[in-house]
């Protein structure tokens, strides 16, 4: 990509005293999903109109006609990093390494356990644990470039039996270590029929991580890094109409929509009461409880509105998280 860099951060801290127990609702195991569909665009979408509370079921494929005709779809385009690796301890056991981000050549940052037993210096393979950073977190150094599985979400637990229905059919810029699910509805065709923008945000481990403070303000994001080539951010912001896919693409748009530069990190955390300048419809999956990510769809929808869809889709049987079903907030 080529547009002005900067390594700036840009933070947003919510001024809001939303409980984090605001975010609970009930699941039933059966409805998370463990595999993709056979067909990418045949998940389930639930149709949600703000201006007049309507609810529609359809499916993924209908997307094209269900969107403003003159809306600009816009994606992160970013890749998942084949970033699980399990190796071997010195003394016999077995280590799991998650790499998270490249920090500089070889150097990474990723998550390694069982923690107790790494060291500072140990040598697992192609990784050297080089510094600790606490919670798990490693600075590390990789021999090589990264050759491991894909990094399912825990709550998945059967094995993966093709890769690539873990990465969205357009994504180009590696760097990941989750998918954007919004995304894997899509089919090629259904990509090509519409008005499509890119943008690139490298989805870290901490968008997903429960938030375990009492409130919402409490809660504080790490930094992911993003980037939007001049010339598309020039479409978005002139566009009459646009569609986000996926709540990374979000954190992207209203970042840039408030000042930030084209290439930077931001830890903007989105929660009811925010201003959305850029965003005009969202689709988006359905998320965990106490995540991040709910608290922004939430923040989009309206905090009533959105418990209620989620009881409308238990309630109807759709399936949930990375390879569940999907949802048009219009």
């Amino acid at each position: 990509m080529a547009s002005r860099s900067t390594d700036m951060t840009l933070t947003f801290n919510p001024d809001v005293g939303m409980r984090t127990s605001e975010l609970d609702y009930e699941l039933p195991p059966e409805l998370i999903a463990q595999r993709p569909l056979e067909r990418r665009d045949e998940s389930r979408l639930l149709v949600f109109d703000r201006a007049n509370g309507a609810v529609e079921h359809r499916r993924f494929g209908d997307l094209r006609s269900l969107i403003a005709s003159a809306t600009l779809v816009v994606v992160n385009d970013t890749r998942v990093l084949p970033a699980r690796l399990m190796l071997e301890r010195p003394t016999g056991g077995r280590t799991e390494v998650l790499l998270l981000e490249r920090i500089e050549g070889d150097m990474w940052e990723g998550l390694a356990r069982p923690s107790r037993r790494l060291r500072e210096g140990m040598k697992l393979g192609p990784v050297e644990l080089v510094e600790s950073l606490g919670e798990g977190r490693w600075r590390l150094r990789l021999s090589g470039e990264p050759d491991g599985e894909a990094p399912l979400p825990p709550y998945i637990t059967e094995p993966l039996a093709d890769a690539e229905r873990y990465q969205t059919v357009y994504a180009e810029e590696s760097g990941s270590a989750a998918a954007p699910t919004a995304g894997l509805h899509f089919t090629p065709e259904l990509f090509a029929s519409l008005d499509v923008e890119r943008v690139t945000l490298h989805v870290g481990l901490d968008t997903f991580r429960p938030v375990t403070a009492e409130t919402l303000a409490e809660h504080r994001l790490h930094t992911e890094r993003y980037e939007v080539v001049e010339e598309a951010w020039g479409r978005i912001a002139a566009a009459p109409h646009v569609t986000a896919v996926g709540t990374t693409t979000v954190r992207v748009l209203e970042s840039v929509a408030r000042g930030a530069p084209l290439v930077g990190r931001t830890n903007l955390f989105v929660t009811p009461g925010f201003e959305f300048r850029r965003v005009d419809s969202l689709v988006t999956n359905f998320h965990l409880p106490r995540s991040s990510l709910l608290a922004l769809v939430m923040a989009f929808a309206g905090v009533e509105e959105t418990r209620r869809l989620y009881e409308i889709a238990v309630e109807e049987r759709y399936r949930f998280y990375s390879f569940g079903d999907a949802m048009l907030i219009l």
